[in-house]
């Protein structure tokens, strides 16, 4: 019986041996996005607009489906398209091209050529299309207001409108002044400079003077003689630029300067038009980034109205978009706020000042995501289920009802056709590649829309483990383990801590992978077990976990780092002699701390684009998790890695590309300063020309260079 049994499990094992071996390994190109084969393949489906019907693409048809068909028919194809735009005299199309939708019956869309961007638009009723304007195709933060098509955008520092065939350069700065672009250095949710108003007669734009902001040298090494590319970089504690908003007015060409007032230092936020266009919101927060007030300005004037609210916070503020008007209303618009220790929605009213909570509870509200046609409910994305999770609500704003809109776990994005009555639910989870599915309004699952292949199902992918542990607070702290896959547990493994740790990222989600890139899959192909946790101080977890950084980065974050080591010794398949981490820019920051207050546990560390010291770090960022270093002296002496060098043992490995303009070249050359002083050996390598991360061809060697360093020494 025993040689029966023994029999049979060589038998299995020779089995699942040559299965591996059947599969693909997982390559540097693959790890370092260049083979999007291994990514989950997607399908863009989107509402027709007023209807109960969708759209997508399939070869070289637009196809649409009404939410009662079995099947979806061609609306138009490429050869329709084709014969609309040679009858009215445009260039043929080569593929469908990405339409939006003004009505069920009209679209534009945007091309380019050699030489422009070009807009144009197509009446399918009466199979007309016309070229509404063209832009050079220098062109840049290009805005389109509906449903006139009027185009706002930017060339260098100026702003410039197309009405038309008519080209209105609305700026002409001196060097140093920038209009139309995203200011603030992208904080706040601020993604853009250019702000329609809804009837498309007027723009709001930023105008940022950073004249008085000290030059940061970047050097281009591509020239004969390497040629001096400063950029502004306004240091914690230093000068910062000067923000302002302007209105210009298309139809008159009129220009109002808004009167924010003094103090010029200070951030120009959440920028919101009223639905009547006659006032415009603007958050202005201090540079202390702890007092928060929603002001009203008159449009027209650019004269100060009144304050809305005002928040304010011992540690700091941070708004995350803008505000939204109720449809049909001038007085009444939601504002998402972390007032009672988490991101909530608030119903405001401009003519009471009363506020009202909407949604409310220990969860965060991720997202807000419009307004139903009757403009009497609203929907979200919010972590109600769990922080792993993202799903969609629907809420009556005056009875409070809500209805989960999603009901499969994982992490959710939801399109609502324009009546509220049904849902394309995007999501992907543990289990799930990428599937999109229709619901209606009760949450309730109608049919699948589509249905990704997991890309990885060819490769030889170990298993991830998610598990819980606890901080000391008491805070839940997850976690993920990747196994090889030709795990052992008879053996003993290699750890990577895979870390980042920082502000407004999570690692770990309930999703493809559960967030795991191909890098950590191919890392643990290579032998590893790759171990990430989300620490205290990352996001979407409430103040109380997110803030007990504030004014002392990299400590409680690697506290709670520490935890998930003690869990991974109590493994009996972890070799605990030879544990190294991983992490890039915050996560460099991390990976170095680690290295440097536990040399005992971390034998290898590598530290790509790392903060070492935060006094060299950006204004915006820096002084809202640290405050100024003239206000926190002893926290930047804390937090500081530079001064700390003469902790170092093992292998460390900094990366840094000499071109970044987020954590500039400065954090890294010091710290390698100060080794040298210390007589400390560390390994160095840089990536000329690259900015904050290396990316195209040159990630593959990247990869490399990483896997190899831990191969060879851990």
């Amino acid at each position: 019986m025993k040689r029966v049994f023994l029999f049979f499990a060589v038998l299995c094992c020779i089995s699942i041996t040559a299965a591996a071996q059947e599969k693909k390994m997982l390559t540097p190109e693959d790890a370092a996005f260049l083979n999007r084969a291994v990514f989950p393949q997607g399908k863009s489906v989107r509402w027709l607009p007023d209807s109960d019907k969708f759209i997508f693409t399939e070869e070289n048809n637009l196809m649409v489906q009404g939410v009662k068909d079995k099947t979806a028919k061609v609306l138009y194809s490429l050869d329709d398209l084709n014969t609309i735009m040679t009858n009215n005299s445009l260039d043929s199309l080569k593929r469908i091209p990405f339409l939006n939708w003004i009505d069920n019956n009209t679209a534009y869309y945007l091309t380019s050529n050699d030489d422009n961007y070009v807009l144009n638009r197509i009446d399918f009723k009466n199979r007309k299309a016309e070229t509404i304007t063209s832009m050079p195709n220098t062109a840049e933060n290009i805005k389109i207001t509906t449903p006139s098509l009027k185009v706002a955008y930017t060339i260098g520092n100026d702003l410039y409108v197309n009405d038309g065939e008519k080209q209105i350069q609305i700026t002409q700065n001196p060097e140093g002044v920038i209009a139309g672009q995203a200011v603030h250095r992208n904080e706040f949710a601020i993604d853009g400079g250019i702000f329609w108003s809804p009837d498309g007669n007027k723009i709001a734009y930023y105008l940022m003077d950073e004249r008085m902001v000290t030059d940061y040298p970047l050097v281009d090494i591509t020239t004969r003689v390497a040629t001096d590319k400063p950029i502004k970089y306004p240091m914690a504690g230093m000068t910062s630029h000067q923000v302002t908003l302007n209105i210009y007015d298309v139809t008159t060409g009129n220009e109002t300067l808004i009167k924010t007032g003094e103090p010029v230092d200070q951030y120009l936020t959440a920028i919101t038009w009223n639905n009547d266009n006659k006032k415009i919101y603007i958050g202005v927060l201090n540079r202390e980034q702890n007092h928060l007030k929603f002001n009203e300005y008159d449009a027209q004037t650019g004269d100060f109205v009144k304050t809305i609210f005002e928040d304010t916070d011992e540690q700091y503020v941070e708004p995350q978009g803008p505000a939204y008007f109720l449809p049909g209303s001038d007085h009444e618009f939601l504002w998402r706020a972390q007032r009672d220790g988490y991101y909530h929605i608030y119903l405001h009213n401009t003519n009471t000042l009363e506020a009202k909570q909407l949604t409310q509870g220990d969860f965060v509200v991720t997202e807000f995501n419009g307004f139903d046609k009757s403009g009497n409910n609203i929907y979200y994305t919010s972590t109600e289920v769990s922080p792993l999770q993202r799903h969609f609500y629907k809420q009556n704003i005056k009875s409070g009802k809500k209805t989960r809109i999603t009901r499969q776990h994982g992490t959710h994005q939801v399109l609502p056709n324009s009546n509220g009555n049904y849902f394309l639910d995007y999501y992907s989870s543990t289990d799930v590649a990428n599937n999109i599915d229709l619901m209606n309004d009760k949450g309730v699952f109608l049919k699948r829309i589509y249905e990704a292949v997991d890309p990885l199902k060819d490769y030889n992918i170990g298993t991830i483990e998610l598990d819980t542990l606890v901080s000391e607070d008491g805070h839940a702290l997850y976690t993920r383990l990747i196994k090889p896959y030709n795990f052992d547990p008879a053996k003993k493994y290699p750890v990577i801590v895979y870390v980042y740790g920082g502000p407004h990222a999570q690692m770990i989600t309930d999703s493809w992978t559960a967030g795991a890139g191909i890098y950590l899959h191919y890392l643990s192909q290579e032998g590893f077990l790759v171990f990430t946790l989300d620490n205290r101080g990352s996001a979407d977890r409430g103040e109380a976990f997110e803030q007990v950084i504030h004014r002392q980065c990299g400590q409680a974050e690697v506290r709670d780092q520490m935890v998930g080591i003690e869990y991974l010794k109590t493994l009996p398949y972890v070799d605990t002699e030879r544990i190294g981490s991983d992490g890039w820019s915050y996560g460099g920051f991390m990976s170095t701390n680690l290295k440097i207050y536990h040399p005992e546990t971390f034998k290898v560390s590598v530290a790509g684009g790392p903060v070492m010291d935060w006094k060299y770090y950006e204004i915006m960022y820096g002084e809202r998790y640290m405050d100024t270093p003239e206000e926190n002296p002893e926290g930047y002496e804390l937090t500081s890695l530079v001064n700390k060098t003469d902790r170092l043992e093992g292998k460390l490995l900094i990366i840094h590309c000499t071109t970044d303009p987020v954590v500039v070249w400065q954090h890294s050359l010091c710290f390698i300063e100060n080794c040298i002083h210390n007589g400390k050996q560390v390994d160095y390598f840089v990536y000329p020309g690259h900015d904050h991360n290396v990316y195209g061809p040159d990630r593959a060697h990247l990869i490399v260079k990483i896997t190899e360093y831990f191969k060879n020494n851990l």
